[in-house]
Formats: C-alpha cells, sequence, structure tokens
C-alpha cells in the first residue's frame, strides 16, 4: 500500500509537469496577465495545451521511444546513463519555448522567467547526473517552492478565488499555497527513498538546485531589460 502510494505521487508531481503546475497557479492569482476569463480565456487555454504539449507529452512520448527502441532500460530511468538522452531530448524542447517566450507580448514576463528557470534546473540537473544521480523530482519540487515565492514577492495579488463544483468558491492565500508546496516536497522526496531511486544527497542537491534556479533566471530576466523588481 505505502509503495502504491509512493509510485503514485511521484506519477502526480513528475517533473515534466512543474511548469503546467505552475501556471495553473499564476493564472488563478493574476487571471487579467493571461486573459480577462482566466481559466476560462482562449489564450489562457492555448498557453496551457502549449506548456503541457512541449513540456510533459512530446518528451515523455520521447522517453518512450527510447525505451522501445532500447535505448534506455527502464521507464523510470533508474541508472544515471539512462537519463542523459532524456535530459537532452526534453532540454532542446525547453530551450525552444523559453525562446518562444523571450520575446513573445503575451506570455506574461513572469511565466517566461519561469520558464526559463525550468530550463537552468534542467541544465544543471543534466551536468550534475554525469558525477550523481540527483533526483529529478526533488528538483522540480524545489523549483515549485522557489516559483510561488517569487509569485508572492512579484505578484500584487496574494490571494486567489478557486470555483469548485458543488462546494463553493474559496479565497485562498498564496501562503497557504507555498505551506502546501513544502509540505508536498517533503512528501515526493520521502516517495523516491522509499522506492530507493536515490540517495539523501540526491534528494537534498536536487532541493537545492530547483529553489535556487528561478532566482537565477530572475537575474537574467533583470539584467537583460525583461523585467523590473522594485
Amino acid at each position: 500500500m505505502i509503495k502504491f502510494f509512493a509510485k503514485t505521487i511521484s506519477l502526480l508531481f513528475h517533473p515534466l509537469l512543474v511548469l503546467t503546475y505552475i501556471l495553473l497557479v499564476l493564472i488563478l492569482v493574476d487571471p487579467y496577465s493571461f486573459g480577462a476569463n482566466g481559466l476560462g480565456s482562449f489564450n489562457s487555454r492555448v498557453l496551457i495545451l502549449r506548456v503541457f504539449l512541449s513540456t510533459f507529452f512530446i518528451p515523455m512520448m520521447a522517453i518512450l521511444m527510447l525505451y522501445f527502441l532500447g535505448m534506455v532500460r527502464s521507464l523510470q530511468l533508474d541508472e544515471a546513463l539512462d537519463r542523459t538522452g532524456p535530459y537532452i531530448i526534453t532540454g532542446i524542447f525547453y530551450l525552444w519555448l523559453s525562446r518562444n517566450f523571450w520575446d513573445s507580448t503575451i506570455t506574461p514576463t513572469i511565466f517566461t522567467c519561469f520558464m526559463l528557470a525550468a530550463t537552468i534546473a534542467l541544465f544543471l540537473a543534466f551536468v550534475i547526473n554525469i558525477f550523481s544521480k540527483i533526483s529529478i523530482h526533488a528538483v522540480g519540487m524545489g523549483a515549485i517552492i522557489s516559483m510561488l515565492l517569487l509569485t508572492m514577492l512579484l505578484s500584487e495579488y496574494q490571494v486567489f478565488s478557486l470555483q469548485l463544483p458543488f462546494l463553493g468558491t474559496f479565497q485562498i492565500s498564496l501562503i497557504l499555497v507555498l505551506l502546501l508546496g513544502i509540505v508536498l516536497a517533503g512528501i515526493v522526496g520521502s516517495a523516491r527513498l522509499y522506492l530507493q531511486q536515490h540517495e539523501h544527497n540526491d534528494i537534498y542537491g536536487g532541493y537545492l538546485v530547483g529553489l535556487l534556479s528561478p532566482f537565477v533566471a530572475l537575474q537574467v530576466m533583470v539584467f537583460f531589460g525583461k523585467m523590473q523588481v522594485m
């Protein structure tokens, strides 16, 4: 039962889903930056689909193809060497999407920053993976925490409305979301340890890379004049 729970958690918080999750949070927090109707607007739906396809679906299909061609031994990518191909393929898509968002006048700059952060985190993980089997799940969860922190610092909105069918509308604070993110990060890291996919240092290193990458991306955006921080 615990093993099933650990596998489910690992799947639900797969690192390739991080950008889709953070995009959904950003749209909920500041819907007017993505279109007047937030999640209901055409622009928001197109952006969500684009991000989901480019950062999760297509890279995942590529990993499946590598598996069926015998170029990786396991879909869990148990060995560090098995992760080289998936890192490169995913990195190409992340770079392509980051470049597209860089000069976009439609995509909010804060999400462009997060897209760049994910790209930086991915390539840092790729380099570290040569020497150590860093946990990309921990990288993803660390990035979620850091991105939520930056959202709280950069957004003028600290509370957003969430409407659930049959339950009504709830006012949710970003602080609550951040606390939830921290708890989930701990659960995901524990799940990876329980499944014996990583050692403790792999998890801690992953958290560190994920936490630092958004702040590095922010400095890059500020340096090139794409964002202003008061």
